[in-house]
């Protein structure tokens, strides 16, 4: 069975959580940086500390902090990089997320685009995570979420069109 397959199979099994119990919020950055000499862009993916999977930074609300701040402050944390963010969401995509005590709770996830400007080699989740650039066509092939994957190739769009009009 193909990974999103799986994913969606993994979703029906919890939709009545999905349905009626409480559904969780999170944001999430799709980081980018443009490659001049190939007039592409590439996207920065990292894996989640606990299954290894392919993800986009992402965490929970930051009490007195706005989306787009706390998307800042995760993408930072968990793959060391420093930009532009978006105010305006890009997108939402769902998922389940699997806690500590075992349970699985649904997640929306809010999305925002960061253009990079800085990379650092030392951040707080150094070691934990593995981080890539790729193709948003890689990206989108890595990520497990049928939604995210839908994101990240209509951001590839977005982006390369803004491109041509610079």
């Amino acid at each position: 069975m193909r990974r999103s397959e799986s994913f969606l199979s993994e979703l029906a099994l919890h939709a009545d959580a999905l349905l009626h119990g409480r559904v969780y919020e999170q944001y999430a950055a799709i980081c980018y940086r443009r490659v001049a000499e190939h007039r592409t862009a590439e996207v920065l993916i990292v894996t989640s500390r606990e299954s290894g999977r392919w993800i986009v930074p992402k965490g929970w609300p930051i009490k007195g902090k706005k989306p787009h701040e706390v998307v800042a402050i995760e993408a930072f944390e968990e793959a060391g990089v420093r930009g532009k963010v978006k105010k305006k969401p890009f997108g939402y995509f769902t998922y389940l997320k699997h806690l500590a005590d075992g349970n699985c709770v649904p997640c929306v996830v809010e999305l925002h685009l960061l253009e990079v400007e800085q990379v650092f080699q030392d951040f707080p989740e150094r070691g934990q995570r593995r981080c890539e650039w790729v193709s948003f066509i890689e990206a989108a092939s890595r990520v497990r979420e049928p939604e995210l994957k839908g994101l990240l190739l209509s951001a590839e769009r977005k982006i390369s069109k803004s491109s041509g009009k610079r």
